[in-house]
């Protein structure tokens, strides 16, 4: 077994080597605290999250931190340009800049939670860790990497001979590729900053050069140290992270502690479009977590969306994305009710055993996956094993069996759900969610059914069936009595 990634600055497949083995330290770029999360965001963080889970199940020891950027973020990602991303939504909604990062951290931390995420073991603000920032700018300036001007101290990228080794230009060509502000108190355009000086900026601290605050880019490099040390295996981001960020974070990470690499292995999530289209609030098409959870659709299948495209290829966002995503967990439920049914004794079971079968479909999932997260062959194999366990007749051992299968590729992905409860009440078997509030509605008319069904009244049972289907449900008739699934 050996688990192999894309290497952005490799710029091929690698093996995965860990600086010590079997663990994993992981640094992820998270959110940047001043609006509800959209599903731009979520799809690199899915990504993040379906790494820890793959290395995990490969037995590796995982140690990970995502940031909270509460402060310093610029609203045009370039060198240095534009106005911080907290003041303008401190500006936007009359409220204190802290107050902004706390609202939409919460709501951060409840999307993570809808979307069955594993919490990382750190999520640092930025604001708690100006010390260690200042800490860095201060030996960057000692080691004649970064110089002051008037409070502000920027990186001379010049001084880095490396640069621009991660996004694989020259820094003629990153320069020419910029919108890089004037600024003549640059030695150069290419400089960027690491403390700033503003007194209308709402956020301020002290540091040996005034009053000031850090800029986005020193923020990981402080954070990642804090928590994992001088070198890490993993860092992962959005592909527009590249440049200038990842490579402002290169520069100033290894000049100031010497150590290289910085980072053993970088990992880079393609964009994400909306009906073909870039994300945008003017186009109508920019969806958030919640609005999403507001068109009545679930964490699960909001994941499952988002996830099912490998991470290195565009994914294209649609409703009817949304809807194949239901559909499909659909039919993965439907598998496993069957076989609760049939471990529980409330269907008749036959007398084959699928575990040999399993064995392999789970060994073809786990080699899909190793193959730098393709999570596309991934449930290409699931789905497989679906059709295989849809026309088998298990005993009741293979029925459970068949369930633990689905438990570790739902450890493994996040992407399954639980097992479904498949209940028995008054003659009905329940076999749809435990919590649906038409549940109580839907098996009353069940009951009903069955009633008119003894008396013969079968127009009435059509109709009673006919109303379930339009309450989302189907009445499936077997061994153990009426059945009712979700469509």
């Amino acid at each position: 077994m050996t688990v192999t990634f894309y290497d952005t600055m490799a710029r091929r497949k690698v093996a995965f080597e860990p600086r010590v083995p079997g663990e994993a330290r992981m640094y992820h770029c998270g959110p940047t605290v001043y609006s509800s999360p959209h599903i731009g965001n979520f799809r690199s963080f899915l990504m993040a999250d379906l790494l820890r889970r793959h290395l995990e199940a490969r037995r590796y020891r995982v140690l990970q931190v995502m940031n909270i950027t509460d402060v310093g973020h610029l609203t045009e990602d370039d060198l240095d340009r534009g106005e911080d991303k907290m003041m303008a939504a401190a500006r936007r909604e009359k409220l204190d800049p802290i107050r902004i990062a706390r609202k939409y951290e919460k709501e951060f931390f409840e999307a993570l939670d809808l979307l069955r995420f594993r919490r990382a073991h750190h999520y640092p603000r930025a604001t708690e860790h100006i010390g260690e920032m200042i800490e860095m700018i201060s030996t960057l300036v000692d080691k004649g990497y970064a110089y002051v001007v008037e409070g502000n101290v920027y990186f001379e990228e010049e001084k880095f001979e490396d640069f621009g080794a991660l996004s694989h230009k020259k820094l003629e060509e990153l320069i020419d590729g910029a919108r890089v502000a004037v600024n003549e108190e640059k030695r150069s355009p290419r400089d960027f900053a690491l403390w700033k000086t503003d007194p209308k900026h709402l956020m301020q601290w002290d540091s040996p050069w005034g009053r000031g605050f850090p800029g986005w880019h020193i923020e990981c490099s402080a954070m990642s140290r804090r928590y994992l040390g001088d070198e890490i295996d993993i860092h992962t981001g959005g592909e527009d992270n590249v440049f200038p960020h990842h490579e402002c974070e290169i520069a100033q990470s290894e000049a100031s502690t010497g150590h290289r690499p910085f980072v053993r292995h970088w990992m880079h999530c393609r964009h994400l479009l909306v009906d073909g289209q870039k994300m945008s609030k003017s186009l109508g098409n920019f969806h958030t977590i919640a609005s999403l959870r507001e068109k009545g659709f679930t964490g699960l299948e909001i994941r499952y969306a988002l996830l099912r495209v490998h991470y290195r290829m565009p994914l294209n966002f649609t409703i009817e994305g949304l809807l194949e995503a239901r559909r499909a967990l659909s039919r993965i439920r439907e598998c496993r009710a069957r076989l609760v049914r049939i471990r529980d004794g409330l269907e008749a079971c036959g007398a084959e055993d699928p575990r040999s079968a399993l064995d392999e479909f789970e060994r073809g999932f786990g080699e899909a996956m190793d193959d730098d997260l393709n999570v596309s062959e991934a449930l290409a194999v699931l789905f497989e094993a679906v059709t295989f366990l849809n026309r088998c007749r298990p005993d009741r051992a293979g029925a459970s069996s068949a369930l633990k299968f689905f438990e570790t590729l739902e450890d493994w992905t996040g992407c399954l759900g639980e097992e479904p409860r498949v209940e028995a009440a008054a003659g009905v078997v329940w076999a749809g969610p435990p919590d649906d509030p038409s549940r109580e509605r839907v098996e009353a008319l069940a009951r009903e059914r069955e009633e008119a069904r003894r008396a013969k009244d079968f127009a009435k049972a059509d109709r009673l069936r006919d109303e379930i289907r339009e309450l989302g449900f189907a009445l499936v008739d077997g061994p153990g009595g009426p059945r009712i699934e979700p469509l």
